[in-house]
């Protein structure tokens, strides 16, 4: 089974010949995505325009690189944002046959790991360097999931006395050591101590904690994480040997204990209500009596490496998200890192279809585009049975989309499991944004948004709105001009604009902006007429200032100056 990373690799890679390798690279790595840059390949799970940038960007959030392509290139991006040994990603080069796996950073970030792993399915030889590797087969200074390295700096010294020829002794057990090919001697002066116990550390011993210590604590005790560290501390238990944080349920949405799992790097898993005691024996029932150092903490060792995914749940997460208005290019970073995150995905067929595509294992819950409510219902129900749930909107979901249904339905529900599942709102660019940007700047001064839809509010209001507007002089920009149900909202829209704007006022229609069937068309008010327009357009009108002057291609750019009335000199 392969040993993935805490976050999902990125294979990268440049051209169509690669794609091959990588989708066998993806198969022993299910939640790893694989990035194809625009223009030469297409059938990928993103798409980037700028090979360095994406590069250099997936560094710095610490996600694992794949890339299929000269180990130089990966090198020379790289170079201006390397960072300090021992807080870099795995990097890792691989031809694009898949004749040969170079690992290039990351030594104590698994790389080393990584690239046997690749080899192996690749029926290959990775290119190991590392000398403790090559002696030992295996780093010493970087343990696998479930065990952590006591002090880097004394380690380095430890395998650097090994390297020049001293033996060890083995204190403990680690069946991954057993593995390996260590100067194993009983009577040599270093040893590889493996234990929860507080120790001093010592030159001549390297210090390795199996994460087998849960703790259990109450949400109101002040200074968390230094509470439990004292409690670990009283109890003789080294702070590195502490696998998670465990929580009652009641106190999920507690900012004080997400902040103390952060600052002691541990998971949070949440079970229901008790006494710290209670919710150790309901968690760890064979390991009667818990540790009970202070009061609000108590203790359990367990005699293996917790399997943290086992205990308890994790706290449910809702992402409300927006694509843009299509192409992945205008999909900010964030929203790509949800969707990758993601258990299940719900939203309108069409939109769910546009943010993928999708790995085998995640869950997709696609419904007809006027079921939002039971759409947000569902995804507070799947959240809070502690998934990573996303809901999808087209372009901004605060713009007539998901996140006001979501909010809604969060407002009406007086369940306490879905209060306290962890929501987050994530922006798009907006349909009236991305056109606005195609034809230059038609929305560059005031304007108004507006749904032409009386589905959710009467026409009446929409008509004194839109008047109002349009008194003001601004700037307008139409969603949902017309469909089939609503095929006269449209005209009489025009009519009240036409009372207040001339015929020259420029209208920008942008049908299917940022998707591949995109059309930009610029005419006047005087010239539109409802059957130049459907659903998927989006209907900016100018206000009284907004100029059109040609484009040297024989189009037209738009705009509405900053300025309103005299123009400054």
């Amino acid at each position: 089974m392969s040993t993935t990373p805490l976050n999902a690799p990125a294979i990268v890679i440049l051209g169509k010949g690669a794609l091959a390798t990588a989708r066998r690279i993806q198969q022993l790595y299910p939640q790893a995505l694989i990035y194809g840059l625009a223009g030469r390949v297409e059938d990928v799970d993103r798409r980037y325009s700028e090979f360095g940038a994406t590069l250099r960007q997936l560094y710095q959030q610490d996600t694992p690189i794949i890339a299929l392509c000269a180990a130089g290139i990966v090198i020379r991006t790289l170079a201006p944002v390397l960072l300090e040994k021992g807080v870099e990603p795995p990097v890792l080069a691989v031809a694009e046959d898949g004749s040969a796996v170079v690992p290039l950073l990351g030594g104590l970030g698994g790389v080393n790991v990584m690239a046997r792993e690749i080899a192996a399915s690749l029926n290959t030889a990775a290119a190991i360097t590392t000398s403790g590797e090559l002696r030992f087969g295996t780093c010493l200074l970087n343990p696998p999931a479930g065990y952590a390295l006591g002090d880097l700096e004394l380690g380095k010294r430890f395998v650097s006395d090994l390297l020049s020829g001293e033996s060890v002794r083995v204190e403990g057990a680690a069946p991954w050591l057993a593995q390996a090919q260590l100067p194993e001697d009983d009577q040599a002066q270093l040893a590889i101590h493996v234990g929860y116990a507080e120790r001093e550390p010592s030159d001549h011993e390297l210090l390795i904690y199996p994460r087998n210590v849960l703790v259990a604590v109450s949400g109101d005790l002040a200074d968390l994480a230094d509470t439990v560290k004292a409690a670990l501390h009283d109890s003789r238990i080294a702070v590195q040997a502490l696998g998670c944080l465990l929580a009652s349920k009641a106190e999920m949405a507690n900012p004080a204990l997400h902040a103390a799992a952060d600052a002691l790097g541990v998971p949070l898993r949440f079970t229901t209500a008790g006494t710290p005691a209670d919710m150790t024996r309901q968690v760890l029932p064979q390991l009667l009596p818990p540790l009970t150092p202070a009061a609000g903490i108590a203790i359990a060792v367990a005699p293996q490496p917790l399997e943290v995914e086992q205990i308890g749940c994790a706290r449910g997460r809702l992402a409300v998200i927006g694509l843009g208005p299509g192409a992945t290019d205008f999909m900010i970073p964030a929203v790509k890192a949800e969707l990758a995150r993601a258990n299940d995905v719900l939203g309108y067929e069409t939109y769910v279809r546009m943010a993928g595509p999708f790995r085998a294992d995640q869950v997709l819950h696609c419904t007809d585009n006027r079921e939002e409510m039971l759409r947000a219902r569902h995804a507070f129900e799947l959240a809070a049975e502690g998934r990573s749930v996303v809901v999808v909107s087209s372009g901004d979901p605060g713009v007539f989309a998901m996140a006001a249904a979501v909010l809604e339905a969060l407002h009406e529900s007086d369940n306490p499991d879905w209060h306290r599942v962890d929501l987050h709102i994530l922006p798009g660019v907006s349909a009236s944004l991305a056109t606005a940007a195609l034809a230059g700047a038609p929305l560059g001064h005031d304007f108004c948004v507006m749904s032409l839809s009386d589905n959710l509010k009467p026409w009446e209001i929409i008509e004194k709105r839109l008047d109002l507007a349009c008194q003001a002089d601004l700037a307008l920009a139409f969603y949902n001009p017309i469909s089939r149900s609503r095929p006269w909202q449209l005209g009489r829209a025009l009519e009240i604009v036409r009372q207040h704007r001339s015929p020259e006022t420029p209208v920008t229609l942008g049908r299917d902006v940022g998707r591949p069937a995109q059309t930009l068309r610029v005419i006047t008010l005087g010239e539109l007429r409802p059957e130049h327009v459907d659903m998927r357009t989006m209907v900016l009108v100018g206000s009284s200032l907004t100029c059109v002057f040609p484009r040297t291609n024989g189009e037209s750019w738009v705009y509405t100056p900053r300025w309103y009335g005299a123009k400054p000199t």
